[in-house]
C-alpha cells in the first residue's frame, strides 16, 4: 500500500502531497535547512559535479519544489533549466529567488506532473531529481517519463534519503527521523502530518539496488549508486 500523507484523506496519494507542499511552503527552506543542518548544499552540490563532465545546455529539474537545485545547477551554465513541481506554493516561493538572483532568464519553472510530462521526447540533455522520486505516486511511470524526455546519452542524477546500516549512525538516524523531526515540524510548519510522512516515505522507498533495478526496467544504463553522509542519502546516477 502506497504511503501519503494524510492517511485519513481520500484524494490520490499525488493531490495529497501537493496539499501538503502547499502548506509547508512558506517555511519548507528554514526546514530544510535546519533539520539538514546545512548539510544539503554540500549534497546539491554534489549533484551539480556529476554533470560537470557532460557540460548540459538543457536541464530539467524534476519535483524541483523552492528552486534551491535549479538555482545551484545554473553553475554548469547551461542554456536553459526548467523546474517542474506540483505544488503551487513551493513555484511560488521559487520564483522569487529566481528573480531576487535575476536568474529568471536561465531558470523556469511550473506546475507539472512528474509522470505526465508534457516535454517532446529527447528534450533534456540532462535531468536531476532531489528528494522527489519517493513522493511519486508511481514510481515506474515517473521514471520511465523521465527516460523518455531525456535525450540520448543523457544524465540523470537522483538524490534521495536512504536508512543508514552502521552503528550508531543508524539508531541516532531513526530516533531523529522518527522523532524529532516531526515534532520540530510540527512547532514550525503547523503541519501535523508532513514530517511524519517524511519518516514513513523514507522506510517505504525501495532504495539501492530495488531502486537501481526498477530504474534498469526503464531503460537506464549505467546505473551507479552512492551511499553519501554515512547512507543518509544515495546518489544514483544513470545514463539514457
Amino acid at each position: 500500500m502506497s504511503v501519503t500523507p494524510y492517511s485519513h484523506s481520500k484524494d490520490s496519494k499525488k493531490q495529497q502531497v501537493a496539499q501538503m507542499f502547499d502548506a509547508i511552503s512558506g517555511k519548507y527552506d528554514f526546514l530544510n535547512r535546519s533539520l539538514s543542518f546545512g548539510i544539503d548544499v554540500y549534497w546539491r552540490k554534489k549533484m551539480v559535479r556529476e554533470l560537470k563532465k557532460i557540460k548540459p545546455q538543457s536541464i530539467l529539474d524534476i519535483a524541483t519544489g523552492t528552486g534551491d537545485v535549479a538555482i545551484t545547477m545554473q553553475q554548469l551554465h547551461p542554456e536553459k533549466i526548467i523546474g517542474v513541481d506540483i505544488s503551487d506554493g513551493m513555484l511560488e516561493i521559487g520564483r522569487e529567488k529566481i528573480q531576487k538572483k535575476n536568474l529568471q532568464h536561465i531558470i523556469q519553472l511550473q506546475n507539472g506532473d512528474s509522470e505526465n510530462l508534457t516535454f517532446a521526447t529527447n528534450s533534456f540533455d540532462a535531468i536531476t531529481v532531489a528528494f522527489g522520486v519517493r513522493n511519486f505516486e508511481n514510481l515506474s511511470k515517473g521514471l520511465s517519463e523521465m527516460h523518455r524526455v531525456l535525450k540520448p546519452g543523457g544524465k540523470v542524477v537522483i538524490l534521495e534519503f536512504s536508512k543508514p546500516k552502521i552503528f550508531p549512525v543508524k539508531q541516532l538516524y531513526n530516533f531523529y527521523f522518527k522523532y524529532f523531526c516531526p515534532w520540530f515540524g510540527k512547532i514550525i510548519s503547523k503541519d501535523t502530518s508532513a514530517y511524519q510522512y517524511l519518516f514513513d516515505s523514507v522506510n517505504a522507498f525501495p532504495e539501492g539496488k530495488e531502486f537501481t533495478d526498477i530504474a534498469e526496467n526503464n531503460g537506464f544504463t549505467k546505473m551507479n549508486c552512492e551511499r553519501v553522509t554515512f547512507g543518509i542519502v544515495s546518489l544514483y546516477t544513470a545514463i539514457k
